[in-house]
């Protein structure tokens, strides 16, 4: 505790009390993963700097395989937290304007392992396949992508929040409102596809840490 004297009047100052939820989730659509591969941001670099790429012939596996979301102690599968923080938040518009997403965000922290690129990941479960789509490119052209879909799989999400403004049923709900509502990775709901949704798994328990 701190404790503040100004003009005779002591204030006290309590520390902010936060829990740690362990919140297992299930997929209820398969999740289109699409990493920024290296090689795409180089294109989009020389692009801004009017330089011109090579042409390579397409590399379909490689292509694939960049695309994954890699964790840096094992390589194992993982997705931004970032993700599912926002379409945690995004839940919000669920539940008119008694909640604001605002608040939300300095409300609720979601914590990860390490990605081999520094991003903070969840690691997935499940078996990818790979997705051979068709998408527009440049101005009216085609072309073919390649990219990992997860049919079934389940993470577990690691939320800190502010137990002083939300309750432990309230971070739950918000969970499921954005996997239902919002999603995450390529053709989500927020996105007007149908793929990468989710909810709180009913056959796992949430672990309180702390």
């Amino acid at each position: 505790m701190e404790y503040h004297t100004v003009a005779d009047q002591t204030i006290q100052i309590d520390r902010i009390d936060a829990e740690t939820l362990l919140v297992p989730v299930v997929g209820t659509s398969p999740l289109i993963v699409h990493r920024f591969s290296e090689k795409a941001k180089k294109q989009m670099l020389d692009a801004m700097q009017g330089r011109k790429t090579p042409k390579e012939a397409k590399d379909p596996e490689a292509e694939y395989q960049a695309a994954f979301y890699r964790l840096k102690a094992d390589g194992g599968y993982g997705f931004p937290v970032t993700a599912f923080k926002q379409a945690t938040v995004g839940g919000a518009r669920f539940y008119g304007k008694s909640v604001t997403m605002t608040s939300l965000k300095q409300f609720m922290f979601f914590r990860g392992e390490p990605g081999d690129d520094g991003q903070s990941l969840a690691r997935l479960e499940g078996e990818p396949h790979m997705r051979e789509d068709v998408v527009r490119v440049g101005r009216g052209g085609t072309s073919l992508t390649y990219r990992p879909e997860f049919p079934e799989w389940r993470t577990v999400l690691t939320v800190i929040y502010v137990k002083s403004a939300l309750t432990r049923n309230s971070v739950l709900s918000l969970i499921d409102a954005g996997g239902m509502g919002v999603g995450v990775g390529e053709w989500r709901p927020e996105r007007d596809g149908d793929f990468g949704t989710y909810r709180v798994d009913p056959a796992r328990d949430v672990e309180v840490l702390s």
